[in-house]
């Protein structure tokens, strides 16, 4: 669906830095969802919301979105930011019932060419 240069995720070695928080939710037991929030200078990002399909609809990700939303607060952050593809319709809708905006490429993003980020949209939210 997306190039390798566009997919912009964190590798498992980001996940585990200090300034990233990720969480899985569950479901009788099983992973049914995750998420992380990084924190950076003058904003938080959501990196890798998931929800898998067999639970979607039940509140998987709204719950997720909201603990990285609270995760951000805590951390003393005003703006939540992300990235999305242009493919992912069902998370853009749900970003938007979330209330988030699109918004212009924000940090390393504002660096990377049109084949990096042609595929994306940027999307903000003020807490």
């Amino acid at each position: 669906m997306y190039e390798p240069q566009q997919r912009h995720s964190l590798s498992v070695d980001q996940v585990f830095q200090p300034n990233i928080r990720f969480f899985v939710a569950q479901v009788d037991g099983e992973p049914a969802g995750c998420g992380g929030v990084g924190f950076y200078d003058g904003y938080a990002e959501v990196k890798r919301m998931y929800a898998r399909p067999a639970v979607r609809r039940r509140g998987i990700a709204k719950a997720v979105l909201a603990r990285l939303e609270e995760e951000a607060r805590q951390a003393g952050h005003t703006l939540l930011r992300l990235e999305t593809g242009i493919h992912q319709s069902d998370a853009v809708a749900f970003y938007e019932r979330h209330g988030f905006r699109q918004c212009l490429a924000f940090g390393p993003y504002t660096g990377m060419s049109e084949a990096q980020i042609g595929t994306s949209l940027f999307y903000e939210k003020r807490l």
